[in-house]
C-alpha cells in the first residue's frame, strides 16, 4: 500500500486546474494521477530524476541519453518485439527524451489499455535487459544521432559554449555528451549496468497518469506493478561550480558557409535553491530581450542587423546559464549587436523595472501557459516537466505563485546579482575567425537618453476557454508565378508578421503580450492558413488589433525588406545550410515535381526571393486574399458576438473570384534517378520516393496508409524499416516512411494540419548514416520495400497496423488546433470528417488490398533519390558501381540469419545508369 496518499483540489488562483491524486509507494515512487476530463486517451509520462547532470565519472559523459535508448531493448518477459507489438495494438505514440536533469519516458494510447501499459512499462523499469551486441549496435544508433545533429550551428554552438562556461559541474557537457565519450561508448558495456543499477530506481522515478482516468484504479493497478520495484542505494554529490570571477569568450570556426551565431550568457541560479531569483530573471529576460523588447524591435525589425533573436533561461536543477541567442547577418555587425546586449543587460542592472511591464509578463506567463491545457498529453508532459526537479505536483503552482507575487524590486535585486561582469559567458561561432570583437563591455548604467459580409464558418464548439480561430486562403506556393518563387509566403509574412495600417509590429507585439494572444500564418503548397489563439477573456481587445492586419496591412517598406531576408535565411541558412534531413526531404519533393508549382520549396528560390518587389506583394494579396478564396472556422467556447463581428471584419477583403488550381504535373522516374547534393557535412543523408495520385479523398488511401504504417510511421519505433536498419543493424537514428506530405518533421509526431495537396509523394527517409554506409543503407531500404512489393503483407501485420491505426487515428487530433485545421482540410478535400472515415475505411479494408494498392502505386526500381553528403563523387562512383556492398558491425556479433541477409542486401543490383546520377552543390539548390 502507498506510504502517502493524498487528494489535491485545486485553488482559485492555481495554474493547474485540475484535481489530482499524489500516492507515495513504500518502495519510494512517486505517483500522480489527474482526471482531466478530456475523453478516450491517457498519456503515462514517467520522469527519471536522471540526467546529464549525473554523468560524475571522467570518461562516462552520455550514459543518461544512452539508457533513453536502451530502455527500448525489452526484457526477457517482454522481448522488444513483444513490447512493440503491445505499444502498436494500443494505438500508441511514445518516445523519450534526456535533459540536463532529467529522463522523460512518454507514451500516449487509447485509455482502454492503460493496465496493459503500465504492465510493460514496470516490466522494462525492473528488468530491462540487453547483450553486449545490443548495446554496442545501440552505441553506433547514439553515434548517428550526433551525426545528424553536426550540421546545425546552433547546438554546437551550445555545446562549444558550455565546455568552456564550466570547468567543474557536469553542466560542461551537453546531453550527448562529449563526441571522444560517445566514440568511446562501444566499450563501456559493464559500465552501462552500473549506470543503470544506480539511477533506475523507484525512489528517482515518477509516474504521471493523466487523461480518462479513474484515480482510484489506476493507482491500484500502479502498485500491483510496479510495487515489488527495490528501492536503490545509490547517492552522489554533484560537483558544484565554483564561483566566477572572470568573463569567458569562446570562438568555433564552422566548416561550411553559415551566418554567424552569436550568444551572451550568464550563470543564472538553480531552480530549487533560488525560485525566486529564477522567476525574476526569467522576467528580465522577457522585458529587455524577449520578442517585445526594445532591443528585439531594433535589431530585427528596424535595423535589421539579426533574423533570430531570442533569450533562454530553461531552469536547471543546479545554477546553470540564462542564454541570449542571436543570428547576425553581416559577420561585421557581431561586435555591434554584441555590446547592444550588453548595454541592454546594464539598463536591466540599474534601472528601475516598469511595473506595467512586469504586469504584461506575468499576464503572459499565465495565458501562454494555459494554451497547453487542451489535451491530456500536453498537461502531463508539462506537469512532468515540473514534477521532475522535487517529485512534487505542487511545484508548478507554487512556481505561479512566486511568478504572481513578483515585485520590481525583486527583479532589480536580481539583477544585480546575476548580471555581473565575471558571470559573463561570450561565444561565437562563423565561417572561419570573425574580426575581433575587443573586449567585452562592462555592464554599466546607461548614460542619459535625450527625449525625443457573411462568410460560412467551420464551428467546433467545446468548453475550453482557449479559443481559436483559422483562415484558410487558396494561396499557396504552387500560385507563385514564374520567376517570382516565393511570393506567396512572403506575402503572407507580410500581413501576419508586418502590422497593420494603424499599427507597426513592434506595437502588436506588446499589446498581444500580456495576453499571451498569438496570430501566425503557415504558407504551404497549397494553402495560406492564419491562425489566432487568445483565452476567451481577451477575446475583443485581441480582435481589436489582429483582424486589421489581415483587412488593412501594413505594407511598410522596412517590413518588407525586414521579412525579405528572413525568408532568404531561411531558405539559405535553416533548410540548405543547417538540416541536411529536412534538405533531401524538400529536394525529393522539388524534383519529383520538377516544373511545376510544387518544383520548389514554400520558402521559394534564392533568385525568386531576390525578385520580389513591395507591389508584387500588393498584387498578390489583392488577387488571393479574397472572400471567394476563403475557408474559416473556430473552435472552443466562442461567444457568438465574435463570429458576427468576424464576419464583418472579413466583409472588408474584396469579394474576388475563386483562382484556377496551377497545373501539378509528376515526373515519373525511369530506373532510380539520384542527385547527389554536396557539401560539408558529417553525414550523409537519404531520401527517395515517387509521386503519388491518390490523396486521403480517395478510396485507396487508407490501404496506402496502412501499408506506409507497418513500413514505419514517422518518428515512431515500431515500424519494419525502424526495425532492421536502426533497431538490428544501428545504422541511424531512425527510419521511416510517407504518403502524405510532413514538412517539418524534425521534431513532431504528427504532420500539422493544412499540409493539402493534389498530388502526393511516397517517400522513404533514411536518415543520417555514416557515408561510408550509406549505399548500403540505400540498399536495406530497398530491399525491405521490394520485400513488402512481391510478397505482402501478412494477415498477421495486416490486423496487428490495422488494430493500432484504429486507435492511433485519435491522436491525429487530440489538440484543439489540429481538429480545426483537420476539418478545414476535409472541406477542402471535399471528404467526410477525417478520423471517422479512416476509421470506417479500415474496418473495411482487406490485407489483400492493401497488398494491391501496394503493387501498383509502390515501387523499388523506379524511383527519385537525393542524397545529401560531403564526397559526392565518391558516392557516385559506388553508386554506379555494381559492387557488392558491405557493412562493418564494429565486432559486434550478429546472427546468422542476419549475415546471411546482408549478403542479399549487399548483393542488390542498383542498375543505375550514368546518365541517372547528377551532382549538385549545395549553394546551387533552391537558386
Amino acid at each position: 500500500m502507498p506510504t502517502q496518499v493524498r487528494t489535491i483540489t485545486p485553488g482559485p488562483n492555481d495554474i493547474l486546474a485540475f484535481p489530482a491524486t499524489e500516492a507515495t509507494l513504500d518502495n519510494g515512487l512517486r505517483v500522480i494521477i489527474l482526471a482531466t476530463g478530456f475523453p478516450n486517451i491517457v498519456s503515462l509520462q514517467i520522469p527519471v530524476q536522471t540526467g546529464s547532470r549525473n554523468e560524475v565519472e571522467p570518461g562516462k559523459s552520455g550514459f543518461a541519453h544512452f539508457f533513453e535508448h536502451m530502455m527500448f531493448r525489452g526484457t526477457e518477459k517482454y522481448p522488444s518485439h513483444a513490447y512493440q507489438a503491445i505499444v502498436t495494438r494500443a494505438g500508441a505514440r511514445q518516445n523519450a527524451y534526456t535533459t540536463d536533469d532529467y529522463t522523460n519516458y512518454h507514451m500516449t494510447f487509447a485509455a482502454e489499455d492503460l493496465e496493459q501499459i503500465l504492465d510493460i512499462e514496470a516490466d522494462r523499469f525492473m528488468n530491462l535487459k540487453y547483450s553486449e551486441a545490443d548495446f554496442r549496435t545501440e552505441a553506433r544508433a547514439i553515434l548517428g544521432e550526433y551525426n545528424k545533429s553536426s550540421s546545425e550551428p546552433l547546438s554546437k554552438l551550445i555545446e562549444v559554449q558550455r565546455e568552456h562556461a564550466f570547468s567543474t559541474h557536469t553542466y560542461q557537457h551537453t546531453t550527448m555528451g562529449f563526441l571522444r565519450d560517445i566514440e568511446d561508448m562501444p566499450n563501456q558495456f559493464a559500465y552501462s549496468r552500473t549506470f543503470f543499477d544506480r539511477w533506475y530506481r523507484p525512489e528517482y522515478t515518477s509516474i504521471i497518469i493523466a487523461g480518462d482516468v479513474e484515480p482510484v484504479a489506476a493507482l491500484a493497478l500502479v502498485e500491483k506493478y510496479w510495487s515489488s520495484w527495490q528501492r536503490g542505494t545509490f547517492t552522489v554529490d554533484i560537483p558544484q561550480e565554483p564561483p566566477t570571477t572572470t568573463a569567458v569568450t569562446v570562438h568555433h570556426d564552422w566548416p561550411a558557409p553559415t551566418l554567424p551565431l552569436l550568444t551572451v550568457a550568464v550563470h543564472g541560479p538553480g531552480f530549487l535553491a533560488n525560485t525566486k531569483d529564477y522567476a525574476a530573471l526569467d522576467a528580465l529576460l522577457d522585458i529587455y530581450l524577449g520578442e517585445t523588447s526594445d532591443l528585439y524591435r531594433q535589431l530585427v525589425e528596424e535595423e535589421q542587423k539579426v533574423d533570430q533573436f531570442f533569450p533562454y533561461f530553461g531552469g536547471n536543477q543546479d545554477p546553470g546559464l540564462a542564454t541570449i541567442v542571436a543570428r547576425v547577418k553581416d559577420p561585421a555587425d557581431v561586435s555591434k549587436v554584441r555590446d547592444r546586449i550588453i548595454a541592454e543587460l546594464g539598463k536591466a542592472a540599474f534601472t528601475p523595472v516598469d511595473a506595467q511591464r512586469l504586469a504584461d509578463v506575468k499576464s503572459y506567463n499565465r495565458y501562454a501557459f494555459a494554451r497547453t491545457l487542451d489535451n491530456s498529453e500536453s498537461i502531463a508532459s508539462t506537469v512532468a516537466r515540473y514534477v521532475r526537479y522535487a517529485r512534487d505536483y505542487d511545484t508548478l503552482n507554487s512556481l505561479y505563485r512566486v511568478y504572481d507575487a513578483l515585485q520590481p524590486a525583486d527583479l532589480e535585486a536580481a539583477a544585480r546579482r546575476y548580471l555581473c561582469d565575471e558571470n559573463v559567458v561570450q561565444a561565437t561561432l562563423a565561417t572561419g575567425a570573425l574580426e575581433d570583437l575587443g573586449p567585452i563591455p562592462a555592464i554599466a548604467a546607461p548614460a542619459a537618453e535625450e527625449a525625443g459580409a457573411s462568410t460560412e464558418f467551420i464551428r467546433l464548439p467545446s468548453p475550453s476557454t482557449l479559443l481559436r480561430f483559422k483562415l484558410a486562403f487558396d494561396a499557396g506556393s504552387a500560385y507563385d508565378p514564374s520567376g517570382k518563387e516565393g511570393l506567396a509566403c512572403l506575402a503572407g509574412s507580410m500581413i501576419a508578421e508586418a502590422g497593420s495600417t494603424s499599427r507597426r509590429i513592434d506595437e502588436i507585439t506588446r499589446a498581444l503580450f500580456p495576453m499571451a494572444g498569438s496570430f501566425s500564418v503557415h504558407v504551404d503548397k497549397e494553402l495560406a492558413t492564419f491562425t489566432g489563439v487568445i483565452h476567451r477573456d481577451n477575446l475583443d481587445k485581441f480582435a481589436d488589433i489582429v483582424l486589421e492586419q489581415l483587412t488593412a496591412p501594413g505594407f511598410r517598406d522596412s517590413d518588407f525588406q525586414r521579412l525579405k531576408d528572413e525568408q532568404r535565411n531561411a531558405l539559405i541558412q535553416d533548410l540548405r545550410t543547417n538540416n541536411d534531413e529536412e534538405f533531401g526531404k524538400e529536394r525529393l519533393q522539388s524534383n519529383a515535381y520538377a516544373g511545376s508549382g510544387y518544383g520548389h520549396s514554400a520558402l521559394g528560390t534564392v533568385s525568386g526571393i531576390d525578385a520580389i518587389t513591395l507591389e508584387d506583394v500588393r498584387d498578390f494579396v489583392a488577387t488571393y486574399y479574397t472572400r471567394a478564396n476563403l475557408r474559416a472556422g473556430h473552435a472552443g467556447d466562442v461567444p457568438p458576438t465574435f463570429e458576427a463581428r468576424l464576419s464583418a471584419e472579413l466583409a472588408k477583403l474584396p469579394e474576388g473570384t475563386k483562382p484556377f488550381p496551377p497545373i501539378i504535373t509528376p515526373v515519373a522516374p525511369s530506373g532510380i534517378q539520384v542527385e547527389i547534393v554536396e557539401k560539408e557535412t558529417r553525414a550523409t543523408a537519404i531520401s527517395f520516393g515517387l509521386p503519388l495520385t491518390v490523396t486521403r479523398k480517395d478510396s485507396m488511401f487508407a490501404a496506402l496508409w496502412l501499408a506506409r504504417s507497418w513500413l514505419g510511421e514517422h518518428r515512431a519505433s515500431n515500424g519494419r524499416l525502424f526495425q532492421r536498419l536502426r533497431e538490428l543493424r544501428g545504422l541511424n537514428y531512425g527510419d521511416y516512411a510517407y504518403v502524405e506530405a510532413f514538412p517539418g518533421g524534425m521534431y513532431g509526431f504528427f504532420p500539422d494540419a493544412n499540409i493539402v495537396r493534389r498530388q502526393q509523394l511516397f517517400e522513404i527517409w533514411v536518415r543520417p548514416v555514416p557515408p561510408e554506409q550509406a549505399v548500403f543503407a540505400f540498399k536495406a531500404a530497398l530491399h525491405e520495400l521490394s520485400q513488402l512489393i512481391a510478397n505482402g503483407l501478412t494477415a498477421e501485420d495486416f490486423e496487428t497496423t490495422r488494430e493500432y491505426l484504429l486507435k492511433n487515428v485519435f491522436l491525429l487530433t487530440k489538440t484543439q488546433d489540429q481538429q480545426l485545421g483537420t476539418a478545414i482540410d476535409d472541406a477542402w478535400y471535399g471528404m467526410p470528417p477525417f478520423v471517422g472515415e479512416m476509421r470506417r475505411r479500415l474496418e473495411a479494408l482487406t490485407v489483400e488490398e492493401v497488398n494491391a494498392a501496394v503493387a501498383v502505386h509502390f515501387s523499388a526500381e523506379n524511383l527519385h533519390a537525393v542524397f545529401i553528403t560531403k564526397d559526392a563523387a565518391g558516392l557516385r562512383e559506388e553508386l554506379l558501381s555494381g559492387a557488392f556492398t558491405s557493412i562493418d558491425y564494429a565486432g559486434v556479433e550478429k546472427p546468422a540469419d542476419v549475415l546471411a541477409e546482408d549478403q542479399v542486401i549487399g548483393s542488390r543490383p542498383l542498375n543505375i545508369p550514368a546518365g541517372n546520377v547528377r551532382i549538385t552543390p549545395s549553394d546551387a539548390v533552391f537558386g
